[in-house]
């Protein structure tokens, strides 16, 4: 085994050497590295807090009945309460991940790192469950109590089991996944699945070849097999193969089916401001060898990163890619969703996206989904999902509202339903939390969140501090309907039109004096205009077709941000 962790280690090594981020070699913070990224058990368990009688009422919040034209509308709720439905007070959850029952949409089951108490970052498997859409939760406690355990990821087949994919570091770094055929209410004893540091699970729910098929992948630095770091099940679970290699060597991925059972990979590459995607064609035949198309580099402006002040030992957020498997004009999209820094403008971290029509091979440009103004905000944990019927949702967390020097972060959302080509204008849906307090003894809220889209909204799974303390949470967010709406969000009786627009854009419904703006989707302004009167009119012929931000500021500097699209 020391010979093993050895060879774990010279490869980390050969890794850390040669990465950069945020401008600066992470050659010599091989301890952060630990801390941030490679699980270790530094600290003893202690007793358990879930047990305790400290309790405070759980967090609950809805933001209405039901979404407005021009609002979408929140519902959250705690899930790691106990059997009270109460907040425990002493213990910390982060990093949670979310499966909603193909079979039964109110089935929906979270796991999480749960830290029993503050004063050790020991982790172990939490989870809870609900069978009634998300309005009460029920959280038993850990898988195999007492056993470390890490970076659950969870999903589910398409006959309604569910799979729980955990570390843990004994012996090192080999993952196990756990399955329940009652909707989350209890699990077997698990099946190795060999693994490493971050891993990410995905099962086939197609009705091809390879339908229940399991795929796991991790970063290749932290393997138990190298110089494999990646494994599946092609009989449900039973046992995995031998571990094999992913063209690209993507890390802080995530993964995706495509509609006849292709197998995506998006990733970080190491290779500054680009990502990389991997696909597989045939890893779907249980009898192949796995093999890859060449792997195709995607530019996206930014560069995945960590070690922020916001997030001091953790990630700004994973690599998300989804493919849509609606009957619509997007069928067989594959879309890419990463929160980067993006040092070319001093920016510390924007959520950017890329789309490809042609089923990986070429992607378009780089969009930016965060329709703020100001490069000193941090948009942080960008995640995405894409729904049966194509829309896309994508959510955050965002600085914009914060006081200067402050870290304080709320919840923001935004949806595209013409396939990432617009977006709507991105809405606030949490009150800001600082995320520096309740941390189990590790400064981090953990690396990423969690989310499932259906036609119903967006199904999120997310950590904060709105109780003071940090623990995991569930919120359904339903998404206001676009239908070709022109007036100006949050300013009623301002027109913009005709949008998308070809020539000359007309504003209208203007205080005199407001100054309208035109920002490419990298935030460059092209054009600026003063109102005459209570209209302005803005030229836009001579500018290249894509996705444009029309700012709108009155005289007393109050201002609003529409996404125009250009023909």
């Amino acid at each position: 085994m020391r010979k093993k962790l050895t060879l774990i280690l010279l490869s980390a090594a050969a890794f850390l050497a040669t990465q950069k981020v945020a401008g600066q070699e992470i050659r010599g913070n091989e301890e952060k590295i630990k801390k941030m990224h490679h699980e270790t058990l530094d600290d003893p368990y202690l007793p358990n807090a879930y047990n305790n009688q400290r309790t405070s009422p759980a967090y609950r919040y809805s933001n209405r009945v039901k979404s407005t034209p021009q609002h979408s509308s929140i519902r959250t709720a705690q899930v790691n309460v106990n059997a009270n439905g109460q907040n425990i007070l002493g213990d910390a959850a982060n990093e949670p991940s979310i499966a909603v029952n193909p079979r039964d949409a109110k089935n929906i089951v979270i796991g999480w790192r749960q830290f029993d108490n503050i004063a050790s970052n020991f982790r172990q498997a939490g989870w809870s469950y609900t069978l009634d859409g998300g309005e009460n939760w029920t959280f038993p406690g850990v898988i195999e109590p007492g056993i470390f355990r890490s970076d659950p990821v969870l999903d589910w087949d398409a006959d309604g089991n569910i799979f729980y994919n955990s570390l843990t570091t004994t012996p090192d770094y080999f993952c196990k996944v756990f399955e329940s055929s009652n909707g989350g209410v209890a699990w077997d004893a698990g099946t190795d699945a060999h693994g490493g540091d971050k891993q990410w699970m995905v099962i086939d729910r197609t009705e091809g070849i390879g339908r229940g098929n399991i795929y796991s992948t991790w970063s290749y630095y932290f393997s138990t097999c190298v110089p494999g770091f990646a494994t599946r099940s092609t009989d449900h679970n039973r046992q995995y193969e031998n571990c094999f290699t992913v063209d690209g060597s993507p890390y802080w991925c995530t993964m995706a089916i495509g509609n006849s059972g292709e197998l995506y990979i998006g990733g970080a590459s190491g290779m500054g401001d680009s990502l990389v995607v991997s696909k597989s064609v045939n890893a779907n035949f249980p009898d192949s060898t796995v093999t890859w198309n060449k792997r195709v580099m995607v530019y996206i402006g930014g560069t995945p990163n960590g070690w922020a002040s916001i997030n001091p030992v953790g990630l700004l957020g994973q690599i998300n890619i989804d493919v849509d498997h609606s009957d619509g004009p997007g069928r067989g999209n594959v879309y890419l969703l990463a929160p980067v820094t993006r040092s070319s403008i001093g920016d510390p971290c924007d959520v950017m996206f890329t789309r490809s029509t042609d089923g990986g091979l070429t992607w378009s440009n780089p969009l930016r989904i965060n329709d703020d103004q100001s490069a000193t905000n941090t948009q942080w944990f960008g995640t995405m999902s894409v729904a049966p019927d194509g829309r896309i949702d994508a959510i955050w967390l965002d600085t914009r509202s914060a006081p200067a020097g402050s870290d304080s972060s709320a919840l923001y959302y935004s949806f595209s339903t013409d396939q990432g080509q617009t977006w709507s204008v991105n809405e606030k849906l949490s009150a800001p939390f600082n995320p520096h307090v309740g941390y189990p003894n590790q400064d981090k809220l953990g690396d990423y969140f969690d989310m499932v889209s259906d036609n119903s909204g967006a199904h999120l799974a997310w950590a904060n501090t709105l109780n003071g303390e940090q623990d995991v949470y569930y919120s359904h967010i339903v998404p206001y309907t676009i239908s070709g709406i022109t007036e100006i969000a949050g300013n009623t009786g301002i027109l913009s039109y005709p949008n998308p627009v070809s020539g000359t854009l007309f504003i209208r419904g203007l205080t005199a004096g407001s100054r309208a703006e035109i920002f490419t989707i990298l935030g460059e302004k092209i054009h600026s205009a003063l109102s005459a009167g209570n209209s302005c009119e803005m030229d836009l012929s001579g500018q290249p077709a894509g996705v444009y931000f029309l700012k709108l500021m009155d005289p007393s500097g109050n201002a609003t941000v529409k996404k125009v699209v250009k023909k």
